[in-house]
């Protein structure tokens, strides 16, 4: 398997099961205060662990043209998004919301292709269009009133809209300290959210409470995105967001186990275009001759056909390894994805 498929996966794995047991917690805390100790969690274990992975503090060495994508990302992903979330999960179903999440990875696209330029294969674009049916047929109203069948889908198309966001502008930075940045969002996003949770009134849930959250945190916020990041950096914003759908599925089946809801023919038939829709995602090939400009960087990389530099430094061999690097014109033909290297036009 290809290794940013791979973690394209796993986040989807972890973000995917943190939904229900976030649920679980949605009366323990505000969910203003339960977005903000999410994050919380997430930034103080990932930057314990970086502290550790570097033996100590060591600068990102992000360039400045990134801060302000990487900022940006930190304002709609980890202060917008998880409120969105936390209002929407207490006025739907564990399971409804989980497949509902699925319209991050449409707006995710939709802004990749629109904004951004990315290429869409008409695979894709059709995988897209059947998960757009079923978020229509999973929050169609049927005998519920309107405020509480609207309210919860609205919440959570808002959350979906707001990491969409986030992941277009973090693609901008993906080739740097994939640590760094989830750990970073974690941090700002969880002091500000918490900050404004206390200012407006709301109190701490009670300390074992608080552990449970901020594991759940770590698990499904930090981790997840470091491993969105690392996918990112492979697949490209969209294919990324394809794969990521799958983490509303994870989310649904834990969910009901987990919490017991009721199961209705709308989930089902929700289930199958959602279904539909990602197997598409997942069978894309994406392969033409191309052409790669003048592009210089730094991330982590091995000496693959890509990366065909020689070393202004003594080099241990070790492999992968970062640093500035350069690469020159080359014209060639394999499967590719729009990762860092081939963000060409068509």
């Amino acid at each position: 398997m290809n290794q940013s498929i791979f973690f394209a996966i796993m986040a989807a794995l972890l973000f995917g099961a943190s939904t229900p047991f976030a649920k679980l917690l949605i009366n323990e805390a505000s969910p203003m205060m339960l977005g903000g100790m999410l994050y919380l969690g997430s930034g103080l274990g990932l930057g314990v662990a970086r502290l550790i992975r570097d033996r100590g503090w060591k600068s990102a060495g992000m360039a400045t043209k990134e801060w302000p994508w990487l900022l940006g990302a930190i304002v709609f992903g980890g202060v917008f998004g998880p409120v969105a979330l936390m209002f929407g999960l207490a006025h739907a179903s564990g399971a409804s919301a989980s497949l509902l999440l699925n319209l991050e990875a449409v707006l995710t696209a939709v802004i990749a292709w629109v904004v951004f330029r990315e290429n869409a294969d008409r695979r894709v674009v059709l995988g897209m269009a059947a998960i757009v049916a079923g978020g229509v047929v999973l929050s169609w109203p049927t005998g519920e009133t309107v405020s509480t069948a609207g309210i919860g889908p609205m919440a959570i198309a808002l959350a979906c809209l707001c990491w969409a966001i986030d992941n277009n502008l973090t693609r901008k930075v993906s080739a740097s300290d994939a640590l760094f940045i989830a750990g970073s969002k974690g941090l700002i996003a969880g002091t500000v959210n918490c900050t404004l949770a206390l200012v407006s009134g709301s109190a701490f849930p009670p300390l074992a409470t608080v552990g449970s959250i901020m594991l759940l945190g770590l698990l499904g916020y930090g981790i997840s995105l470091v491993m969105f990041v690392l996918a990112l950096r492979g697949l490209g914003t969209s294919r990324t967001g394809a794969y990521f759908s799958t983490a509303p599925f994870i989310g649904a089946l834990i969910a009901l186990a987990l919490l017991r809801e009721p199961v209705t023919p709308t989930f089902w038939l929700a289930s199958i275009l959602m279904g539909v829709g990602v197997w598409l995602h997942l069978t894309e090939r994406h392969e033409h001759l191309h052409t790669h400009e003048p592009l210089e960087h730094r991330h982590p990389h091995r000496h693959d056909e890509h990366h065909q530099h020689d070393h202004d430094f003594e080099w241990d061999g070790q492999e992968p390894h970062s640093h500035q690097h350069a690469h020159a014109v080359a014209t060639h033909k394999h499967p590719h994805f729009p990762d860092i290297h081939h963000r060409h036009a068509h």
